[in-house]
């Protein structure tokens, strides 16, 4: 018998492996999907190549392009953005990890109290998630981000347009600020040159400014995998996991099984008492089923793959939480073309924000040419121009087309693009259930998140931001300025099995433990209790992971906490590097 079996290899599941394993217990994580190797045969900077929904590598189906991808039911036009694979969706994210703003906790008594969802607050306050934060951003590590000449662009545009510039981590008035980001820092040659026979480790280090952020991070060519610019988990907190017993006295390296695809959590029920005992998974290469038990389980499987997994298993929900609330950020994109470049397609894919408390936040990303024309094409209004109501201030909305499209994409290096995320009510209607089909995994989920059916809140957020998005743009100088009007884009997904305060409208206790079975934890974006007032979730999640690990080792191994007697040890350590075989891991 295991001691943990974590379900999922992303963003939170491999914080909790490795928190656990460095502590010595015997821990296996398991991914539905594949290790990619970082080798240039299987990654590229050729968008399609990366991001094709069906056939690119990242996406969410098995690491063989032949076979199809894993089937979702959506219930309305949308798309789903997540990856399959070690390092979950953090293997495409942009790095981002600002903390959740502080309107959104148990105990908030700011002015703006009034403006956030009171009604799903997180179950504690903020102060006591800070220690989480600070242990996580050191570990991975967190920093200001990197700027460019399109951070340059936006933080001028921002001042100009009024907004105060923000020096604080804690986000409590409008205000514009860097990024902090989980990418290294460049260093040596990296962010000097475009020579790529000058960008080779050690003679460059961190980020090479390659703007491909979201085809997979494998660079500086040649760099340990630990040592890789973007810190999505498979280059932080795996690595860390899987030679726990290396860089921790008393530390035990994790299992990792990869191509796992978990169909059951296995339980036991004694009166009105459900306990997990372990899980039943099956093997995507050779179709055979196997089982393991353990004395804690993890779910980490994602907000779409977790219900589903619970309610295929038969466990109990009582209130019919399971899968309910999920909230997404109602995101938006606005593009405007500027009369100048400003290295748009250029450096990390967000590395500056504005944040909105009790609204969300406005973010300029990455102008590639797929990227950009893809945008474009997302709307749900019809075609540009549209109408001057539905246009919040811009020039055109709907589906960019035509000449406007040719003039954008003519030099994207000067189309400074912005996505809008807003504070996303938690809403009942909005749900991941079990749908009308099957793969050989059980009966697939079904996404019920229509933009329409939003609330009066949430709609009026998003405006807000739009607005202030497009007076960004014009403090920027467009010369034009483009309003989306998106499509439901599951890109920030949060909350399907959200934490609570009360038992009738969550899944979990405080602690990351669920209310309705004993020793099953959650601890990914799922868990996640509302949508954190607009902010990029992964570092909420990995710091409440870290905090449900802790919970887990003292309630089920007698441990003692850690978080706040404890140093972290950063994953690009020296000593981490020297651990790694030749190869990386």
């Amino acid at each position: 018998m295991r001691d943990v079996i974590v379900v999922g290899a992303g963003g939170g599941g491999a914080v909790v492996a490795k928190e656990l394993a460095a502590r010595g217990l015997d821990v296996m994580v398991l991914e539905a999907g594949a290790r990619f190797a970082h080798a240039r045969k299987e990654w590229s900077h050729l968008e399609d190549r990366a991001n094709d929904l069906a056939f690119g590598y990242f996406r969410f189906g098995p690491a063989d392009l032949k076979k199809p991808r894993w089937q979702r039911e959506l219930a309305h036009a949308g798309l789903i953005l997540q990856v399959a694979g070690v390092g979950g969706t953090t293997l495409h994210y942009w790095g981002n990890c600002p903390r959740a703003m502080p309107g959104v906790f148990r105990g908030y008594r700011g002015r703006d109290r009034a403006a956030y969802d009171r009604r799903h607050e997180f179950p504690f306050s903020y102060a006591e998630l800070v220690p989480y934060y600070e242990w996580t951003e050191a570990t991975l590590p967190v920093q200001t981000a990197a700027m460019g000449t399109k951070e340059q662009a936006f933080l001028e545009a921002a001042a100009r347009a009024g907004l105060h510039y923000q020096t604080s981590k804690d986000i409590t008035r409008d205000a514009f600020r860097p990024q902090e980001n989980a990418i290294l820092q460049p260093g040596g040659t990296a962010g000097r040159t475009a020579d790529p026979h000058r960008l080779r480790y050690p003679q460059a280090r961190g980020c090479t400014f390659c703007g491909f952020c979201q085809q997979g991070c494998f660079e500086p060519l040649g760099a340990p995998r630990n040592l890789v610019a973007k810190r999505s988990v498979d280059n932080s907190y795996v690595p860390m996991a899987l030679t726990a017993d290396q860089w921790h006295r008393g530390g035990r390296k994790a299992t990792l099984i990869t191509n796992a695809f978990v169909t059951r959590i296995d339980a036991d029920t004694a009166g009105n008492r459900t306990t997990a005992r372990g899980v039943t998974w099956r093997d995507v290469s050779s179709s055979a089923e196997r089982s393991e038990r353990a004395k804690v389980v993890v779910l980490a499987g994602g907000c779409i793959e977790n219900p589903r997994l619970w309610l295929n298993s038969g466990l109990p929900n009582p209130n019919g939480w399971v899968g309910r609330g999920i909230t997404n950020h109602s995101p938006d994109v606005v593009l405007a073309v500027l009369r100048g470049p400003i290295g748009a397609s250029q450096g990390p894919a967000s590395a500056s924000r504005a944040d909105f408390p009790g609204h969300g936040s406005v973010q300029p990303f990455i102008s590639t040419p797929s990227f950009t024309a893809g945008a474009a094409a997302l709307s749900q209004a019809g075609f540009a121009p549209g109408s001057p109501s539905a246009r919040l201030g811009a020039d055109t909305v709907g589906r960019l087309i035509g000449p406007a499209l040719v003039d954008a994409l003519r030099d994207v290096d000067r189309v400074l693009t912005l996505v809008v995320i807003t504070d996303d009510d938690v809403q009942t209607n909005n749900i991941v259930n079990i749908g009308t089909s099957s793969d050989p995994c059980g009966p697939v989920a079904r996404v019920d998140l229509d933009g329409h059916k939003r609330s009066a809140r949430t709609q009026r957020n998003r405006a807000f931001l739009i607005r202030h998005a497009v007076r960004i743009a014009r403090a920027a100088g467009a010369k034009s300025v483009h309003r989306v009007d998106a499509i439901p884009v599951l890109l920030h997904i949060h909350s399907s099995m959200r934490m609570g305060i009360r038992a009738h409208d969550s899944v979990l206790q405080p602690t990351g433990e669920a209310r309705f079975v004993h020793r099953l934890f959650i601890a990914d974006n799922s868990a996640l209790p509302n949508s954190l007032g607009g902010p990029n979730p992964t570092l909420t999640t990995q710091a409440l992971a870290t905090r449900t690990a802790e919970h887990i080792f003292q309630r089920y191994f007698g441990g003692d906490p850690w978080v706040r007697h404890e140093s972290p040890t950063p994953s690009t350590d020296a000593h981490v590097s020297r651990a790694l075989p030749a190869h990386g891991l």
